[in-house]
């Protein structure tokens, strides 16, 4: 079984494939995707955990993650986090 963090890089690097840039950074925001000019930009928040990451990703991926090949425990966690929306939302 793949650890959280395992499973939030894989998701991090598929967001790179489908050419969306993802950005860690500090601050009193929960994380999401956004629009930075033409670039499309995954926010996560340094300070939340690998959990909360991985409901970011989730969210932000849905619908699109069959455009690149993930590992079948990363697709069922994304699966399964996207299904639990906004667990952790702020």
């Amino acid at each position: 079984m793949m650890k959280t963090d395992e499973i939030v890089e894989e998701l991090e690097e598929a967001a790179r494939k489908m050419g969306r840039e993802v950005r860690r950074e500090r601050g009193d925001f929960g994380g999401g995707a956004c629009r930075v000019g033409e670039q499309a930009v995954i926010v996560l928040n340094e300070r939340h955990p690998p959990e909360a990451h991985l409901a970011v990703l989730a969210e932000a991926l849905k619908g699109e993650a069959d455009a690149v090949y993930l590992k079948p425990a990363v697709r069922a966690a994304l699966e399964e986090a996207a299904s639990d929306e906004n667990a952790y939302a702020e």
